[in-house]
């Protein structure tokens, strides 16, 4: 095995990104009312240059390019009463899923805390699944792209949910934390089989959280995502892959009718994993997983450990 790397209506992901310019963020909206979820429809990320994160989803990851605008004040200023926010966002597909990049022209955020770790509390990520594991570790180290873990992790077979599986995690050029998945014959859909391409989609995005119970209240009893899935993840393979010394995870994974799923990582052990208190919309360490619902207008919404969400009305493209 070679080597591998260490280290119309504008995009709804507006409504969370001009809640602050420079003021503290919105309380977070756990209250919600009861809604059915009936998709996850993307995941935004908030990039500090967007050229440089284009060449890199698009010549590294194999994304594509759907759709790059700029949006100024408009609706922006109706919704929030802020009128100087500057944005430029790009929507990406890769497969069936997609994902936005959003670049703040003003007011500039705060970079990535360069001390990040996978069990802090604004850890999230996007799994990538690809055709071809070594290949696919080939392309990260021919751009140089700065790894997570020590080297790709299979696994182990005494984990009947996740056994097989092999997983590397990795950073963008913003150093947000990415993840490439390859699932075994006979785990995951039938559709991470085939082999036409080496980058095949999104098969979910992967938040840190603390109590698991919690947040199930939020997105099984609120917001109505179904449970797919449930491990407990610990061991070697899982401290590598993680780069978190005794990781011990318990994971569940829910999904809605349509779009990647929303995977739930509480750290067992360690416990020291630092919560996420004032991340702002303008800050790369900011995420948004964007949903569609039965909803008369766009929500924004935070979960009990302050990831945000977006749901926006079913119908609107």
């Amino acid at each position: 095995m070679p080597v591998r790397p260490r280290a119309p209506w504008p995009p709804l992901v507006l409504i969370a990104a001009i809640i602050a310019l420079g003021l503290l963020p919105a309380r977070a909206n756990t209250t919600v009312a009861p809604t059915a979820v009936s998709a996850v429809t993307a995941v935004a990320i908030t990039v500090s240059d967007m050229p440089r994160a284009l060449r890199f989803y698009r010549e590294v990851l194999d994304f594509q390019l759907v759709d790059e605008r700029e949006m100024h004040a408009g609706p922006v200023a109706d919704l929030y009463g802020l009128a100087d926010a500057g944005l430029r966002i790009a929507t990406l597909r890769l497969g069936a899923e997609h994902i936005e990049l959003v670049a703040w022209h003003a007011p500039r955020g705060r970079p990535m805390p360069q001390d990040s770790r996978s069990h802090d509390g604004w850890f999230q990520h996007i799994a990538i699944i690809v055709s071809d594991m070594d290949a696919a570790c080939r392309r990260l180290q021919r751009h140089a792209v700065a790894g997570i873990s020590r080297s790709p992790q299979r696994l182990p077979d005494s984990n009947p949910a996740a056994g097989g599986i092999e997983a590397y995690y990795f950073k963008d050029p913003d150093g947000h934390p990415l993840e490439i998945l390859r699932f075994p014959p006979g785990k995951g859909e039938a559709r991470w089989q085939r082999a036409d391409r080496l980058f095949l989609g999104i098969d979910h995005t992967a938040i840190v959280v603390r109590d698991t119970d919690a947040s199930l209240g939020f997105y099984r009893d609120r917001l109505g995502l179904r449970v797919a899935g449930a491990s407990e993840n610990h061991g070697i393979e899982q401290e590598r892959l993680n780069d978190v010394p005794g990781a011990r995870l318990r994971i569940t994974t829910l999904r809605a009718a349509t779009g990647p799923g929303v995977e739930l990582l509480e750290y067992l052990h360690p416990r020291d994993g630092r919560p996420a208190r004032d991340i702002r919309p303008n800050d790369l360490a900011h995420w948004q997983t964007i949903l569609a619902g039965h909803t008369d207008r766009a929500t924004l919404l935070h979960d009990p450990d302050r990831h945000a969400l977006q749901l926006r009305p079913s119908q609107r493209p």
